[in-house]
């Protein structure tokens, strides 16, 4: 019997029935069969020698495709298992996943063993020892029970709880050397693909994120099929340790966090500030050209304000504990999401169809409980702001707004340089409704909206099923930043379950009730995560429209220190952005000073400045440009300033 392969590029192809995808790629072509490392065979992927047996959509990963570095982690994971499982007699396993970046494993080595950093290389060599072996990834199917007795017999307890979870039926087994993991998959065919060998960092980890468990050994790798790769990954590592946020946000004076106030809220510092204030300022200007209205709502609710918009049920575990106040049966929350406190002020008063669209927009803090060992600078954090707002509107506006809204995310993207980015459409998992509230009605609607507004700008998403939110679909934008990593920033979701929550309606031209329709959207997605990814993506060089700190004044001397200050106010009225160093410092200690704080331009002033009322300028990263009048060189930043901020207005 033969089956029909159909291809990417919609080309068919006849095949037995029983042809692995490494079967098909072999008769592409012998290099094509050297380079594919994994399939996606009807949407799922699977291992290479997996048999085929209908009809069925083929497509074929190599090491430039997510799907053929995730099989290839995978397997590498597995193979620091094995590694460790040889070094270490009588280690225990937890989970050890592929990420986007590589891949960990969770182990307890025992009471006794401790797994440090300076053994990592012993690990890495036992690793490149067993890869080399080439061993093949033997797949089997099993049943619960004898799932049970294997790891149980190893005394394995964190695999036997895994099992215990899972649903009866078969479960599938990976094997290669001597070493067998509980997985689906999927995996390479062999080991022999696995070249060079990077063991990074260790850590603790919580047994399934739970602080009451047993902290387990984190142990995070790398892998590449060539050793030139892991090379250039390691001096990009590199690089990203130069540019870490947390890094330059101390030498910037950003931001600091202090355990008296609590760990994972930060402070922001006067510079911090000011870079955040720019950021809402710019924002709330193109919003109030777009029609929003701003609102400010509490940083706390009753819990019955989150029961009602099902964030308790869905968040209550990660949220901080209900406040009681001395009301007995009176309970409050920190706010974990600003949309239920929206939803208050839209019913504060009668809307007909002539009120909406109605936009809310609110630069809004809340609050989640993250564990401590996931606290990291100011992209995991316990008190964020979102640059939150909602849109209230009729059915037929849904897509029009969208699309607006779509425009003031590229606008933010372009004026910070973030036009490298990608956009997801996160649709729901139809095979798992239960992790959803609404009508099926309702999320057909809002789903088909954002697929029709992205195809109407032109916009090329992808689509992923089972990442949407648990309320409603949503459009993800993955920017990627200088060094090429991908950061979630901006996203926009569409909700028609809210609504019904909080019985919103506004009267239509039929002179009924009926309920408007809710956009949720965040073009920064957080102030804090936001200012983390721009602070690397620049390396702390901020465009001049942003930066804290616009211009630095440097007198030569202390005589010229009064002058300095005339022309600090000078560009104050210009609402430039200026200090006056006056240290007692010679001039080359002080520019060296201000270059390294990444200041835009540094005026040098001293006789001949202050008697021809000019001053000398440098730039960063150009140096020195010559004298000019004070004016002239206010008009000109400010003429810079509008080009970078105004230029979308122009198009």
């Amino acid at each position: 019997m033969n089956i029909n392969i159909t291809f990417p590029d919609g080309s068919v192809r006849e095949y037995a029935s029983g042809v692995t995808a490494l079967q098909i790629a072999e008769s592409i072509s012998s290099r094509l069969a050297q380079d594919v490392l994994a399939a996606t065979v009807n949407g799922q992927l699977v291992d290479l020698s997996r048999p085929i047996t209908e009809d069925a959509e083929v497509k074929l990963h190599k090491w430039d495709d997510a799907e053929g570095k995730h099989a290839f982690w995978h397997t590498s994971a597995h193979l620091m298992a094995e590694a460790l499982q040889e070094l270490y007699p009588g280690i225990k396993f937890g989970i050890g996943p592929a990420i986007e970046a590589g891949f960990y494993y969770d182990v307890d080595p025992g009471a006794d063993v401790q797994i440090r950093e300076s053994d990592l290389p012993a690990i890495e060599k036992k690793m490149q020892e067993l890869a080399a072996q080439k061993s093949t990834l033997e797949r089997r199917e099993i049943s619960k029970k004898d799932a049970l007795d294997y790891w149980n017999g190893k005394g394995d307890e964190y695999k036997v709880e895994l099992i215990t979870d899972l649903e009866d039926g078969t479960i599938t087994t990976y094997t290669q050397g001597g070493f067998t993991d509980l997985c689906r998959g999927p995996h390479l065919i062999n080991t022999s693909p696995i070249k060079a060998i990077k063991l990074l960092s260790v850590a603790g980890a919580y047994w399934r994120g739970d602080e009451t468990r047993r902290q387990l050994t984190r142990i995070y790798g790398i892998t590449f099929p060539k050793k030139k790769m892991l090379d250039e990954y390691l001096e990009l590592l590199e690089e990203a340790k130069k540019r870490d946020h947390r890094k330059i946000g101390k030498e910037l004076e950003l931001f600091a966090f202090s355990q008296n106030v609590g760990a994972g809220l930060p402070l922001w510092l006067p510079r911090g500030t000011q870079l955040r204030l720019s950021l809402e300022e710019y924002l709330k200007k193109i919003q109030k050209i777009h029609g929003y209205e701003q609102v400010m709502t509490p940083h706390i609710g009753h819990k019955n304000l989150y029961i009602t918009s099902g964030h308790y049920a869905k968040y209550g575990a990660d949220s901080f504990r209900p406040i009681q106040t001395p009301q007995e049966g009176e309970e409050f929350m920190l706010k974990p999401m600003n949309c239920p406190h929206h939803c208050e002020v839209y019913k504060t008063k009668p809307r007909s169809y002539k009120d909406l669209p109605v936009r809310l927009a609110e630069f809004g803090t809340v609050y989640r409980y993250e564990q401590s060992g996931e606290l990291h600078g100011l992209t995991r954090v316990r008190g964020f702001t979102q640059d939150d707002a909602h849109l209230f509107c009729r059915p037929d506006q849904i897509k029009e707004e969208f699309i607006k809204v779509m425009d003031i995310i590229f606008i933010i993207f372009k004026a910070l340089d973030f036009e490298n980015f990608e956009a997801q459409i996160s649709l729901r998992d139809k095979e798992n409704r239960e992790k959803y509230i609404g009508s099926e009605e309702n999320w057909e609607k809002a789903e088909q909206a954002i697929i029709d507004a992205c195809q109407e700008v032109g916009l090329q998403a992808k689509i992923e099923y089972g990442e949407a939110a648990f309320y409603g679909p949503k459009l993800d934008f993955m920017v990627k930043d200088a060094l090429g990593r991908r950061w979630q920033l901006g996203t926009i979701q569409v909700d028609y379950n809210l609504p019904e929550r909080f019985d919103l309606e506004y009267t239509g031209e039929d002179n009924k009730k009926h309920r408007p329709v809710m956009i949720h959207r965040a073009p920064f997605g957080s102030m804090e995560r936001f200012v983390a990814v721009l602070i690397e993506h620049t390396a702390g060089r901020f465009p001049l429209w942003l930066a804290p700190d616009q211009v630095a004044i440097l007198p030569i001397s202390e005589k010229y220190n009064d002058y300095a200050y005339g022309v600090a106010k000078t560009l104050a009225r210009n609402d430039i952005r200026a200090y006056v160093d006056d240290r007692n410092e010679k001039i080359g200690r002080k520019i060296r000073d201000n270059e390294l704080k990444r200041i835009p331009y540094l005026l040098i002033v001293g006789e001949k400045e202050a008697e021809t009322n000019s001053v000398s300028v440098r730039k960063h990263g150009e140096g020195d440009l010559g004298s000019e009048e004070i004016t002239i060189f206010a008009n000109r930043i400010l003429s810079a300033v509008d080009e970078q901020m105004n230029s979308w207005r122009k198009e």
